[in-house]
């Protein structure tokens, strides 16, 4: 299965066994997305939020 990039329009390949969580990443642009699953039985991709570290400020 193939999907659309959010952020270039390349075309994204998603496993077959995806999970939802698993991240794939575009390999036109680099960004990386995670997967939700669809209950119609498609796949959506939402960014990847990364968490900058707490040095206890």
């Amino acid at each position: 299965m193939r999907v659309k990039c959010p952020e270039c329009d390349g075309d994204i390949p998603i496993p077959d066994d995806a999970v939802p969580g698993e991240i794939v990443p575009c390999p036109d642009c680099g960004s990386e997305f995670e997967v939700y699953l669809k209950d119609e039985g498609g796949v959506e991709l939402k960014p990847v939020e990364i968490e900058g570290e707490d040095w206890g400020e």
